[in-house]
Formats: structure tokens, sequence, C-alpha cells
């Protein structure tokens, strides 16, 4: 017996009757050989794991652009504390990890550089709109390897499509990732504010800190806790009413103390101006995009505007800069003698 089919055989003796098996996976629209090691999930895992989306992910903003410092969070390390908080949940509730590993780390990689400004300014100029998840999901079926995508599972793809707190993943793997993003960035945007002198912990209003805890590690704590006690034995994820009404007054009260705070998010104006400007020369001047990106206009019909969209929205904040400076600021240049 292969060392794949004695894991399946292990996940189907072990795992809750409401987790996605390997062996039952809606599998892949593009047909692959089974590994012989490897489930179907832990490949997608490693799939995600080793793409250049997810290497972007180091230098792309999370909440504050450009801060100085060495540890604020950026959008990888915000990837990594979901995927520990989900496969917490998922141990707990004897769900699939690896499914819950794949959908965790592959659920923001269709993020726009400089965070949620450059996501908003997409938005706004490209027809049809721009939403990181069903970008994650562009990347995964079409962008990654020079267009070939990754050939990732169904169950997969739903769960990075859904991760969103208005939407409903179809497995409870998916579930797990959605809450954790929640549980994940409420938090850390917390300490990350903290650090920049922004917040300070006693600016938390006492209704809400006596109800989560008064430190991130009694708010994490409170709430897996709570997402685990009231998830047993169900196929759907739940937190006690209490609970999740302090977790949405808590991420109100960072909207309008942090996310909305002069000092965190001064420059995404300018951040703003720099993607609308971007666009608006490559629309101009499309020969400019790499091959890679032409040959879905002209092999896969793609419109334009998306094709750029997906070109900007790929690149970290720090390319986006240069490229805006090679696109529009004066090269320097020198003639010999004065």
């Amino acid at each position: 017996m292969l060392i794949r089919e004695q894991i399946e055989e292990m996940e189907a003796r072990a795992y809750s009757p409401y987790a996605t098996l390997s062996q039952n996976s809606r599998g892949r629209d593009v047909y692959e050989p089974e590994d012989d090691i490897r489930p179907l999930f832990q490949r997608d895992r490693d799939r995600i794991l080793h793409c250049k989306a997810f290497r972007r992910l180091k230098n792309k903003t999370q909440v504050f652009l450009t801060p100085k410092g060495d540890h604020y969070r950026t959008r990888l390390s915000h990837t990594l504390e979901v995927s520990q908080i989900a496969r917490t949940i998922a141990k707990a509730l004897r769900l699939n990890e690896d499914l819950t590993e794949a959908i965790a780390l592959g659920h923001d990689l269709g993020h726009t550089p400089f965070g949620h400004a450059g996501e908003r300014t997409l938005n706004d100029i490209v027809k049809g709109g721009f939403r990181h998840n069903e970008q994650s999901v562009r990347i995964v079926e079409k962008l990654e390897k020079d267009g070939k995508g990754l050939n990732l599972t169904w169950e997969v793809r739903d769960g990075i499509r859904n991760h969103e707190l208005h939407l409903h993943p179809a497995t409870p793997e998916g579930q797990c990732v959605r809450i954790a993003d929640k549980i994940a960035y409420v938090n850390s945007d917390i300490d990350d504010s903290i650090r920049a002198e922004i917040l300070k912990e006693s600016d938390i209003p006492k209704d809400i800190t006596d109800i989560l805890g008064h430190s991130t590690n009694e708010r994490l704590k409170t709430l897996i806790h709570d997402v685990v006690i009231h998830s047993i034995d169900s196929r759907e994820l739940h937190m006690s009413k209490e609970i999740y009404d302090a977790l949405l007054m808590l991420r109100q009260f960072l909207f309008k103390s942090v996310y909305t705070n002069p000092t965190a998010k001064g420059e995404e104006v300018k951040a703003d101006r720099m993607l609308r400007e971007l666009f608006r020369f490559y629309m101009d001047n499309i020969d400019d995009i790499p091959p890679k990106y032409r040959r879905m206009i002209t092999v896969s019909n793609e419109p334009e505007d998306r094709v750029v969209a997906d070109y900007i929205s790929g690149m970290t904040d720090q390319y986006a800069v240069t490229k805006f400076n090679e696109c529009f600021m004066p090269e320097a240049w020198s003639v010999d003698g004065y």
C-alpha cells in the first residue's frame, strides 16, 4: 500500500465526521496522477508555499505603509499567523489540517501593493471591480507558472475565494480560515498600533476588554477557545453571541482608531495616486508590461484593463515605487565636459 493511501486511511479513522477527507475531494480541473506520498491537499499546500506570489507577500503592506521598524506585520507574517490560528482550531476539531493550511497560505495571494488602499484604487478603476479574494483565485488558476496556474483542488480554491466575513466557505476547514483571518488581523493590528504609539492598551473600551481580555494573548486565547467549544460536533463553525459581538465591536473600534487614523494612513493618498498613474501609463503603453501578461490579451482575449490590474496587483510595495520612478521620473544623465 502506498504511503499516501495509508495517510488517507488514517484521516478516515481519526478525523471528525464533518472533516473534508482527501480521498473525497472534488479534485482538480486538470487531471493529474496521484502522488505516492502526499495526499491532494498537502500537495496544494506545498504548491502555494513555493509559488512566486507567496514569496512576494513578504514585501506587501498589511496595515502600515512603509513603517520604520522591523517588527511590523507584512502580508506574509499575517498569512502565517492566520495559518497558525486556523490549524489550532482545525486540530482541536479534528478537521483536515492540510486543507486548512493550504487555504490559509493562499487566502491573501491576490492582495495589492499598499494593502487595502491599493485594493480600493484598483476596485475603483477596473471594469467589474477588483477584490483581493477573487484575485487570489485568479492567481492560482491563471497567473502562476506563466499562465498555467497551480491546478489546485476545488476545496482549496473555494476556501480562498470565500474567506471574507460576508461569504461562506463550503468546507469547515474553509470556515476555520475565515474565522482565523479575523482573529489574527484584529489582534495583530492592535499590537502594531501600540508599537506605533497610535494606541495604548487602555484605549480599548473596557466593555470589550472585560469580555475578550486585557492583552493580545488573552484575546487570542478567548477567541480561539470560544470557536472550538461552540463548534464541536458541528459542520458549521460558531462563536458565542457574546464573544462574536465583542469581536465586532473591537473591529469597529479599530476602524475608527487605526484604519482611518492619519498617522497610520496618511501616505495612502500618495499610494492611490501612484497606482492610478501606473494603471493609466500601462493602459496607454500596453507593450511595456511583461510578455506573459501580453499573451493573456493576444492569446486568451483577456480585457486589457484586467491584465494591467493583474500586473500592478502582483507588485510589491517597493517594486511599484520603482516602476513609478521608471515611468515618470527623469533619469540622471551626463555630458562630458563643462
